[in-house]
Formats: C-alpha cells, sequence, structure tokens
C-alpha cells in the first residue's frame, strides 16, 4: 500500500487527491499550515502534519517514510506587485520540496501547475493548444500569476534527474468542495445576481474530481519530464455562465464586455494597488484558449464527466454549506 503525502491537503484540489488516493487503499498523509485544519476532507483517514513551505524544517517528518508526494500547495500570487520577488519566492518554495523530496528519496513528485504555463498555438498551426506550447516568460512581465507558475514548473522539470517528477496542468477547476472561492465566485456572483455580463474569451472547464483520479493514476503510470494538460469541456465564458444560470435558476448575463474595457481596468489595475489582482488573469484574456486534453487521456486515462453534472454538484456543495443564503442547490 503506497505511502502518499498530499501538500495542499486542506485545499480544493489537494483535499480531492486525498480523497482520490484513499478510495484506491492508499496511505495518506496532509501537510497543513494551520493546526486543525482538514479543508473538506473533515473526518477522513488523513494523517495529519503540520508544516510551511517558508519553513524547511517543519517538513521532515511528514516526507520521511513517503514514497508518493502530490505537490497541491504551490505558491499563489495574490497581486502583482513586485514581481521578481514574487517569483524568488515561488521559486525558494518549490525547491525547499524538492530538496525534502530527494532527502526522503520520494519515488515520485506529481505537481500541480497550471494551464497558465500553456503557451498559445502558432498562428500557422490550426489546432488546440497542447503540451507542445510554452509560455514565453516575461511575455506577461507584469502578471505575477504566470511568471510564478512558469518559474515552478520550470524548476520541477529542471530536478526531474535528481527527483522523479510528473507534472499535471489542470484548466478552469469547478466542483464540490471549493473552500476558497478557487473559481466559486463565477457561480456565487450568478446566484447573488451580480452575474451580467460575460467576457469575450474561450475557457476550458473541468471537475475536480476527475482532475484528481488523473493525478493519482500520474504517480502510478505518468511519464517522468512530462506534463499533462488536465481538462474537460472546450467552451465560451458565455455559454459557461449560460449553463450555470440555468441550474441556478438566474438571469444570464445580458451583454459582453468590450477587451477595451477590460484593457482599462488592467491599466487602471496597475496603477491602483487595490485593484491590481484584475490584472493577474485579465491582462491575458486576449490569450484565453480551448486545450486538446487527448495526451492526459491516452497516458494517464483521464475521462470528463458531462459539464452539467459538474455544476450541479458545485451549487449543491455551495448551497450545503451555506454559501448560497438559502437558495435552493439546482433546478
Amino acid at each position: 500500500m503506497p505511502r502518499a503525502l498530499v501538500l495542499g491537503a486542506t485545499g480544493f484540489i489537494g483535499g480531492h487527491v486525498a480523497m482520490a488516493a484513499l478510495g484506491r487503499g492508499w496511505e495518506v498523509r496532509g501537510l497543513r499550515r494551520r493546526p486543525g485544519a482538514t479543508g473538506h476532507l473533515g473526518p477522513a483517514p488523513v494523517t495529519w502534519f503540520d508544516g510551511d513551505l517558508e519553513k524547511p524544517a517543519t517538513l521532515a517528518a511528514a516526507f520521511d517514510g513517503a514514497e508518493i508526494v502530490f505537490h497541491a500547495a504551490a505558491y499563489y500570487p495574490q497581486n502583482g506587485r513586485n514581481v521578481p520577488a514574487q517569483v524568488q519566492k515561488a521559486v525558494r518554495q518549490v525547491r525547499t520540496v524538492l530538496q525534502a523530496a530527494q532527502r526522503a528519496g520520494v519515488q515520485r513528485l506529481v505537481y500541480t501547475s497550471s494551464l497558465t504555463t500553456i503557451g498559445t498555438v502558432p498562428e500557422a498551426e490550426d489546432r488546440l493548444a497542447d503540451e507542445r506550447d510554452l509560455y514565453t516568460p516575461g511575455q506577461l512581465s507584469r502578471s505575477a500569476y504566470y511568471e510564478c507558475k512558469y518559474a515552478m514548473e520550470s524548476e520541477v522539470l529542471r530536478a526531474c534527474g535528481e527527483v522523479p517528477a510528473v507534472v499535471v496542468n489542470p484548466t478552469a477547476v469547478f466542483g464540490p468542495g471549493d473552500l476558497h472561492m478557487a473559481l466559486g465566485r463565477v457561480l456565487l456572483a450568478l446566484a447573488r445576481g451580480w452575474g451580467v455580463a460575460w467576457i469575450p474569451a474561450v475557457t476550458n472547464v473541468v471537475d475536480v474530481r476527475d482532475v484528481a483520479q488523473a493525478q493519482v493514476r500520474a504517480a502510478e503510470v505518468g511519464r517522468i519530464g512530462q506534463r499533462y494538460i488536465l481538462g474537460g469541456h472546450n467552451l465560451a465564458l458565455r455559454e459557461l455562465m449560460e449553463r450555470a444560470a440555468a441550474i441556478l435558476a438566474v438571469r444570464p448575463p445580458q451583454w459582453g464586455i468590450p477587451l477595451g474595457v477590460i484593457d482599462a481596468a488592467v491599466w487602471l489595475g496597475d496603477r491602483l494597488p487595490v485593484l491590481d489582482i484584475l490584472g493577474n488573469h485579465l491582462r491575458a484574456v486576449r490569450q484565453w484558449q480551448g486545450y486538446d486534453c487527448a495526451k492526459a487521456a491516452d497516458h494517464l486515462g483521464l475521462q470528463t464527466r458531462p459539464l452539467e453534472e459538474t455544476l450541479r454538484s458545485a451549487v449543491a456543495w455551495y448551497a450545503d454549506n451555506g454559501y448560497l443564503g438559502g437558495r435552493p442547490a439546482v433546478v
């Protein structure tokens, strides 16, 4: 029975990875910064360790004897200020994990990266973006998120000679258990009547439970030094919001936000620190795209459930946990 350590087990994706590993009969450990926290796992049979990626000495006990490590706790920039310093912090944290894994003799590290490290398709090629496409560092130099995610993923891939690592790149993840409102804010905004407009862009949506199952398979059969896009459904943001609105029985968005308005919002965010979180993702809106997830399907057996099932499960979880203020969960 493999012994697995989940970094970020109190989070949205990490918690589901822990549940997927438990479902396979694995022994699961979880690392948490806040003593007593269990995220959405509740009383699940996880052995908890308190530790902090900024404090290497706190990680030794959790890593000792772990055969597989899922790193779902990578640094997440909350704003676009002082990007070089944030990149430095992100790289320091991921190096701390890699060093701990090497000392412990970990057999496989599965690193949860981001869709933002998948670059755009060259103009001459008529296809969806896939693992061949690479983000160009400095392309969005004012986005700490894009720059940090690229730097951390690159660090993991460079270290594959010392730590056997597989990189997974989830797309836009929805589903039950989104305690920290990673993307659930979109659904809550719709439920509260605030979803009045859409952004003219395309995205890819995947269920968090499907992502978790694919991560466990990545630990078993993923190829060292490879990255896998874990995605599901390519669709326009307008369609996503309309389908979610139908489940919530609320009015769908009525108009689109011109790209020029988004550019102005990013410009304003660069000058008003209170708003600069807007720039982390919106400055890349012209590069949002669909993704080809065939590699993960072929190598990891990635299977994706219907979008309506994902949205209904997410909304039901929000209703059960008091996020909808007494609204019915689904229609």
